[in-house]
């Protein structure tokens, strides 16, 4: 699996990569103008549950050490050479499995340009050629913009799962959505998402 990390992957003024405890200004920033844009879809802790880390620092140190174990892959994404979201892999599982869930986020000054579709697209490709099998996306039935990355991406829905995550202070329901290295199109998801910006 030391294939899946640490990489940098590229399309046109995209690009993914390792989030850096360097990326804190500009990754206050982007929360801070986008809070309320995000809040309706962000993670939160329920009752009882393990607490956020306090810090941007500590969100990297978290991140780094699950990467270092094989357990997630915490990816910048950049604009023309600025921070502008994440695309997050967790939940990595190998033996029989090989899985992983797949989150992202974008600052809204970026939205609705197509970078998002190819952020996820390259991320994807990069793990369902590099050993994993299977990657997931949840989504909630509301969240319209994230709705739309996955059918640029032509990644079909599985099921869906009541009260699956809780978000925005309450347990909410997620449609679930998933792809195999088998699936994976000619050219990747990079390919379909690059010729459809081409139209």
């Amino acid at each position: 699996m030391s294939a899946l990390w640490p990489v940098t992957l590229r399309s046109g003024d995209v690009t993914v990569r390792p989030l850096t405890l360097g990326d804190g200004t500009a990754w206050a920033a982007a929360r801070r103008r986008s809070a309320q844009w995000l809040e309706p879809w962000d993670a939160t802790v329920p009752p009882g549950g393990e607490s956020r880390p306090a810090t941007f620092a500590a969100l990297v140190r978290r991140q780094r050490r699950a990467a270092r174990q094989g357990l997630g892959l915490p990816f910048a994404v950049d604009v023309d050479g600025r921070f502008a979201g994440q695309v997050t892999v967790s939940n990595i599982v190998r033996g029989s499995a090989l899985f992983a869930s797949v989150g992202y986020w974008i600052d809204e000054r970026h939205a609705g340009r197509g970078v998002m579709p190819r952020a996820v697209a390259l991320v994807v490709d990069h793990c369902l050629t590099s050993g994993l099998h299977r990657i997931e996306i949840s989504i909630r039935p509301e969240n319209h913009n994230s709705l739309r990355v996955v059918e640029k991406l032509g990644i079909g829905q599985v099921g869906y799962s009541p009260r699956y995550l809780h978000i925005d202070g309450d347990w909410r329901d997620h449609m679930n959505f998933a792809i195999t290295a088998e699936e994976l199109p000619p050219g990747g998801l990079i390919g379909r998402v690059e010729s459809q910006q081409a139209q």
